[in-house]
């Protein structure tokens, strides 16, 4: 019998707020914070915001993610965000590349919908964390997952909620996994 093909998976994250969020969380929050999915780029930017992360799986040559648009995808570092600023081995993985966009588009279809997108609860994190399980068994780093429950610990955090939950957030520079041409 031939030993099955194994497939690199990796999670990219990309520190949207470039480290000075991560500077200004103790001020603003009460204590150092080392990330959160994606909190949209204005705030990114300004005090309110922790060090914001976006994080995505990398599989079969092609980079995947979750926003308010739905799952999409692109050539690895291929959105607007550029290069990662880390790249964590997950792992490795014998789905092949057939069974795993079938699989992305019934999440598309179910769980990972544009319109299930929450900042805090159902996020890029929460798409790259499961994705990352289906493919190696595998969770995504805890010091990821854990921010937003870090966040919301504290009193601005609790303040800022309100805000933060209305806002839907799509990388630039992907397709749409699952429509023609990337199509909504």
């Amino acid at each position: 019998m031939e030993p099955p093909n194994l497939y690199p998976v990796k999670l990219y994250v990309y520190d949207l707020s470039k480290g000075l969020a991560r500077r200004l969380s103790p001020i603003m929050l009460g204590k150092q914070l080392e990330g959160i999915c994606a909190v949209l780029s204005s705030l990114a930017y300004s005090a309110s915001s922790p060090r914001c992360r976006h994080t995505s799986i990398v599989v079969h040559k092609d980079e995947f993610f979750f926003g308010s648009g739905g799952i999409s995808s692109c050539p690895p570092g291929g959105t607007l965000l550029g290069p990662p600023d880390s790249v964590v081995d997950v792992g490795s993985t014998e789905v092949t590349e057939e069974i795993f966009l079938e699989y992305l588009s019934s999440l598309g279809e179910s769980l990972f919908r544009g319109e299930a997108y929450n900042l805090f609860e159902h996020n890029c994190n929460t798409f790259s964390n499961e994705v990352a399980q289906f493919l190696t068994g595998r969770k995504i780093p805890s010091y990821i997952t854990d921010l937003p429950s870090e966040v919301l610990s504290t009193p601005f955090g609790q303040a800022l909620r309100p805000l933060l939950d209305s806002i839907q957030i799509q990388p630039p520079g992907g397709s749409t996994v699952g429509r023609p041409n990337g199509q909504s």
